[in-house]
């Protein structure tokens, strides 16, 4: 009985400070959180912040969700693939603040990169495999390597860096021309 109060309380905490910390990092970006402000917002000492996660990387990873929720998505029409994932991601950035800080940690630190290369090791790939014309794992790679490369410099073009003309353009017309070319890295004849 004690040890599921204390289980309990761990887990009360553990929770508490993910919810100051996703706050504090879509307030203040990674650079400008830190330990102590998020320790302050969740009403603990900071060495429990550090007792939990390690370090602000560790609370950064784990604050952060990275399910972009593949699996979930209508594979048919098979044509429209390219287009439907454009449009899933565009969705993605623009109801999830966390995913442009996610972007600019990741850009810098390694276990976090790691984290967003989970994603594509366990969705991305599998879904090439699944639409690819050929059934050769390194096909997949490539293929999930290039549809990654598409959306994440969207991303960044659009979300992170801001550039004028990335900010401009319309979610159809993104869709209009991102689309068939991720359309074309899941299904094409290699090369």
């Amino acid at each position: 009985m004690e040890n599921q109060q204390v289980a309990r309380r761990s887990d009360a905490t553990r929770a508490t400070i993910l919810d100051a910390a996703r706050a504090r990092f879509a307030a203040d970006g990674y650079e400008k959180a830190t330990i102590r402000a998020i320790a302050r917002d969740a009403h603990i000492d900071p060495s429990m912040v550090m007792r939990y996660y390690g370090s602000k990387a560790g609370l950064f990873t784990a604050a952060v969700a990275i399910d972009p929720g593949l699996p979930g998505l209508s594979l048919e029409p098979r044509e429209e693939i390219g287009r439907t994932l454009v449009r899933h991601f565009l969705t993605l950035w623009e109801e999830n603040g966390e995913l442009t800080a996610l972007m600019r940690v990741g850009a810098t630190d390694p276990a976090v990169a790691d984290r967003m290369g989970s994603v594509l090791r366990e969705q991305l790939i599998p879904l090439a495999r699944l639409l690819g014309p050929e059934p050769e794992q390194a096909q997949a790679r490539a293929r999930a390597a290039l549809c990654a490369s598409a959306v994440l410099g969207l991303a960044l073009t659009r979300y992170v860096l801001r550039f004028p003309a990335s900010v401009a353009l319309g979610r159809e017309e993104i869709v209009d021309w991102l689309g068939p070319t991720v359309q074309r890295y899941l299904t094409a004849p290699t090369p």
